[in-house]
């Protein structure tokens, strides 16, 4: 994978404010004011299949810029985007500025649509000209992000008339690529193309006192055969097209909604904060005919699918709905390592990392057909299964799967563990591969205090605590299976791995886990937020926990808005570096959800209420992929990273892992345990609709009074109970 942060030039879409759209495969992405402007190197447009379909989307008047008013985005899918006009000097009169108002509607289905309303405010008609340009480049989303070819496909000639505007591009994979632009009713004319690569659509509309005028916009991609050249009639016609599509994403929002967990509290911001994160999980949600559905990483680079970020995804939102996570679990099923394949880092019974649809995969320029250059996706596979099967009470999946089950387990024993040494560890083989292959999969992501990159095979200390977890959950989905002698063995190597573990990765003098083992065996003592992953997964014992949680929760750790990547007292520190001192919040959440199991309640109200307040700061209350790691201030708030993905999938998952764990709910079957719930002295309510249990339902309050938080059950169908311990 390409780390766009270290590409030099590259201005990428996160550093300017930015609205994203997103239907199945295809995605939209573009400013405040609705532009794809071609001037920029901005990652805006259109992508379907991992290649920009329209690279330029400009809307003006003749006589001048139009001015932004205001945009939203609605439940995920649903763009608006309020626009006027500048002073328009005419022979006759002049026209005053912001007398004409346009309003843009746009939604995907299939295809990006368009609806431009346009109303004039004056006493008198105004006669005025729209001029829409667009264009269409074609390229790889790896491209796009900086990588270099030495050779591309061809672009074809634009074709261009009052009907239809055609762009085309012949692939060196063979493939047609073609992007269609209509428009209803059709512009008086249209100009330019073959040089340029650009055209432009010109309305004259004359526009009546208080009157409404309508124009749409289709823009559809194409793959292999050249589309028709006549505009779309009857039930494909744009205006109708537009109202099916408004009509459908409705329903289908509307029934996922409905079939997921419901949240209200008395915070009006958690509440709408847990919302969006229900609508976005649902437009990340793709399906892939052949392989099923499962959860895109994250909008625009990584909008595909990621067998780690699926799997993390899928276990913090199980809260919200388990289906999550029995998709992703069949669908990584599917492309579960078969051979050993050095291109693809890929090995038998090892979970993928990255499947791409584009020409570069296509070609072979990228090995990510899919790429498995992941070491922690597998025990992740281990764990995610048997998380779902505690939640959902479904034998049916751990029988489906348990073919998968062993071949992950004997992965992570055979080909994870590459010296025998007992730990899992990883080296790149791949010459296209990462070469870090943890979470933290930047080229310097896996660094000692000295700014050195240590050389490999590299145990992280975090997959070292996964692999613990994933062997104790493999042992009772063993004993679900009947197959109690494995799951006595499995059991055994946990407790060995455990106590290995410690004498490795222990550092007394820090009071602190050791980053990683490089390639000698030594320790590297980079202090990161790693080890917090491991407070969950039971590796450490309870007083070592505690010291690690200190450790992170102190002022060289804590940002004010979260725990930080890296310690600033270490030497690579930079609180702008995508790994190195920067505040992942789905870090913090697994850290949270540690501080929970280890029952740390008062830091993890501390990880919650900074996560919160930070995400106050950022559009739609939505917390991105990664924020800077600068300490906090009086005033202001956190500063925002250029590059993030928002919005991105395992940040989507972080505030319903947070209420989980503050909450104190677990599931056992048709059983929910409430143990211990707190609530910060911000939200004093929170009702939970829907939750799901096994077959059964359950609806719980949770309410704080006098600083205790205390909970009372409103609904139980379905055989479900509710069992609550303080």
């Amino acid at each position: 994978m390409l780390d766009v942060a270290q590409v030099p030039g590259l201005v990428t879409q996160s550093s300017l404010a930015t609205e994203v759209l997103k239907e199945g495969e295809m995605f939209f992405i573009c400013g405040p004011q609705g532009e794809v402007s071609h001037h920029q190197n901005s990652g805006f447009g259109l992508y379907y299949r991992d290649t920009r379909f329209l690279s330029c989307l400009e809307m003006r008047l003749a006589e001048g810029e139009l001015l932004f008013l205001s945009s939203y985005i609605k439940e995920s899918h649903f763009a608006q985007f309020e626009l006027t006009n500048p002073v328009l000097n005419r022979e006759e009169h002049v026209i005053p500025a912001s007398t004409i108002h346009l309003r843009a509607l746009r939604l995907l289905d299939n295809a990006l649509f368009q609806r431009l309303r346009l109303i004039n405010f004056n006493p008198v008609p105004v006669m005025v000209t729209l001029q829409i340009r667009v264009g269409a480049d074609f390229l790889d989303i790896f491209e796009v992000r900086g990588l270099k070819r030495e050779k591309r496909g061809e672009l074809l000639p634009p074709v261009a008339s009052r009907e239809m505007i055609l762009f085309g591009y012949r692939g060196l994979d063979g493939v047609h690529r073609y992007t269609r632009i209509s428009f209803s009713p059709h512009p008086d004319e249209v100009i330019g193309g073959r040089e340029s690569g650009l055209v432009e659509a010109h309305f004259s509309l004359t526009l009546l006192p208080g009157k409404k005028v309508y124009l749409y916009m289709q823009v559809k991609p194409f793959l292999g055969e050249k589309p028709s050249t006549l505009p779309p009639r009857g039930k494909g016609a744009i205006p109708s097209g537009f109202s099916r599509a408004v009509r459908k994403s409705y329903t289908l929002y509307e029934k996922w909604k409905q079939e997921c967990t419901q949240f209200e509290s008395d915070n009006v911001f958690l509440t709408n904060m847990l919302r969006r994160n229900i609508t976005d999980l649902y437009a990340l949600r793709t399906d892939y005919p052949g392989l099923g559905t499962i959860i895109q990483a994250g909008i625009p680079w990584y909008a595909a699918p990621f067998g780690r970020d699926a799997l993390i995804t899928s276990w913090q939102s199980l809260i919200i709905n388990p289906d999550i996570a029995r998709e992703s679990l069949y669908f990584l099923a599917r492309l579960q390592g078969r051979e050993n394949n050095p291109w693809r880092d890929e090995e038998p019974g090892k979970i993928m990392h990255e499947l791409r649809r584009g020409e570069l995969a296509a070609c072979g320029e990228i090995p990510h057909t899919p790429y498995y250059g992941t070491v922690d996706a597998t025990p992740w596979f281990i764990i995610l299964l048997a998380e779902t099967y505690r939640w959902t009470g479904d034998r049916k999946i751990v029988e489906d799967l348990a073919p998968n089950l062993r071949q992950a387990v004997e992965w992570c024993r055979k080909y994870g563990d590459v010296d025998g040494d007992g730990f899992i560890e990883y080296a790149v083989r791949s010459p296209r591969g990462l070469t870090n292959q943890g979470w933290k999969d930047s080229w310097d992501g896996v660094i000692d205090p000295q700014g050195n990159l240590p050389q490999g095979p590299i145990a992280l200390v975090e997959v070292q605590g996964y692999y613990y977890l994933a062997l104790l959950r493999a042992a009772e989905m063993a004993r679900v299976l009947g197959d109690h002698g494995w799951a006595a063995a499995l059991e055994e190597q946990a407790a060995s791995l455990k106590q290995n573990f410690l004498r490795a990765f222990w550092m007394e003098e820090e009071g602190f886990l050791a980053f990683a083992l490089d390639g000698e065996k030594r320790p590297v003592r980079t202090v990161v937020s790693n080890p917090g992953h491991c407070l969950f997964t039971g590796i450490l014992p309870p007083e070592l926990a505690a010291r690690v949680a200190k450790r992170l929760l102190s002022e060289e750790m804590y940002s004010g808005w979260g725990i930080r990547t890296m310690s600033k007292a270490m030497g690579p520190y930079n609180p702008m570096s995508y790994h190195n001192g920067s505040v992942w919040p789905h870090d913090n959440a697994i850290i949270a959800y540690g501080l929970r199991t280890t029952h740390q309640l008062h830091l993890l109200e501390k990880v919650v209420t900074g996560l919160f307040e930070a995400a106050m700061f950022f559009p739609y209350y939505r917390l991105p992929e990664v924020f800077c790691g600068f300490t906090r201030r009086r005033d202001g708030g956190p500063v925002h990273y250029p590059v993030a993905c928002n919005p991105q999938a395992w940040a989507v998952g972080t505030m319903p892992l947070l209420l989980q764990a503050m909450l104190g709910i677990s599931c056992h079957g048709n059983e929910v345990h409430i143990s211990s719930p707190i609530l910060p002295p911000w939200v004093q309510e929170v009702r939970i609709y829907n939750l799901r249990a096994g077959e059964g339902r359950v609806g719980l309050e949770f309410t704080r009074k006098q600083g205790k938080t205390y909970c009372g059950v409103m609904q139980a169908s379905g055989g479900a109970r509710v069992i609550i311990k303080n």
